[in-house]
């Protein structure tokens, strides 16, 4: 009895090492949304939390260490009908940096067109080769998004399988009524996050983000100088992304969710051409050029 229960914890760990790939935290805020029943909203958090961190979304294997830490917050402001809800969804992931306790982020993104059917106690259902109602759709592409990002910063395009999953996963919800998935409605958009991605244009953006994480801040804690330089000559190769697409919303994402991060890598370094990168930065990142003045401060 004693080996049969020994056998049965081994088991059940091995189980938990090899598990789902994320750890994500879900939170569903309903404030704005007066008169409406808390529960529908607990139960609303409840079924995308397993949606999200209870599926297995690829066939690789993770231990618990390796799990992908993210973040989604739906904020509702609207309740349209009974079971119809309009709000926004931002969705936040990073990834650990070699021999360091400093986690960096890789996807920072606030996507205002949300607006959802949910009916309470019923299970959300994803399906790759159909549109599943909006609210798991919207969720699947994001998590194979996550994934890419994550991938992409371990691997020189590493992504794209799952980047071509969320691609496929558009495509589906061409069949759907809402704002979000389509070419003309927008160029900040789900549709055109995926689309440049996947365009060769976007190779060096693709290069950039593995250089920037594989052997810039990986290698900080071993060898500053060369993770600096690599780190500059990735951000200096953006430019002629920027000159095909101007300010495009990849671009935006990007610094997103980097801007800060970069901000204090420069602020704190010993590099002479502090200006340059500063000049590098407005340009092609226009919208944060004031925040990117920081750089020439001393810290």
């Amino acid at each position: 009895m004693k080996h049969n229960l020994i056998f049965l914890l081994i088991v059940l760990t091995s189980f938990g090492s090899f598990s789902q790939e994320l750890i994500c935290t879900v939170t569903v805020n309903s404030r704005q949304v007066e008169g409406s029943e808390k529960v529908i909203f607990e139960e609303m958090q409840r079924a995308i939390n397993e949606f999200v961190n209870n599926r297995k979304w690829t066939n690789d294997q993770f231990k618990i260490d390796e799990k992908i830490e993210c973040n989604i917050l739906i904020n509702l402001t609207e309740r349209i009908s009974n079971n119809r809800f309009k709000g926004n969804i931002q969705i936040q992931s990073r990834r650990p940096i070699y021999g360091t306790n400093y986690y960096s982020p890789t996807m920072n993104v606030l996507d205002r067109d949300f607006v959802i059917d949910y009916n309470q106690f019923e299970p959300l259902l994803y399906n790759e080769t159909s549109y599943n109602g909006e609210l798991p759709t919207i969720l699947s592409y994001y998590v194979y998004l996550i994934l890419g990002f994550d991938y992409d910063s371990y691997a020189l395009e590493g992504g794209t399988p799952f980047f071509q999953i969320a691609q496929r996963i558009l495509n589906n919800a061409q069949a759907s009524s809402e704002s979000g998935w389509k070419a003309f409605e927008s160029q900040s958009n789900r549709y055109w996050l995926v689309e440049n991605y996947l365009n060769g244009q976007f190779k060096p953006f693709r290069k950039l983000y593995y250089n920037y994480h594989r052997k810039g801040f990986d290698l900080m804690s071993t060898k500053p100088q060369q993770a600096l330089n690599e780190i500059t000559t990735g951000l200096q190769s953006l430019l002629p992304v920027h000159n095909v697409k101007p300010s495009s919303y990849n671009l935006q994402v990007f610094f997103n969710a980097k801007k800060d991060e970069i901000i204090q890598l420069y602020q704190g370094s010993d590099v002479s051409n502090k200006q340059d990168i500063v000049s590098l930065l407005t340009r092609i990142d226009p919208g944060n050029a004031n925040n990117y003045q920081q750089i020439l401060k001393k810290k």
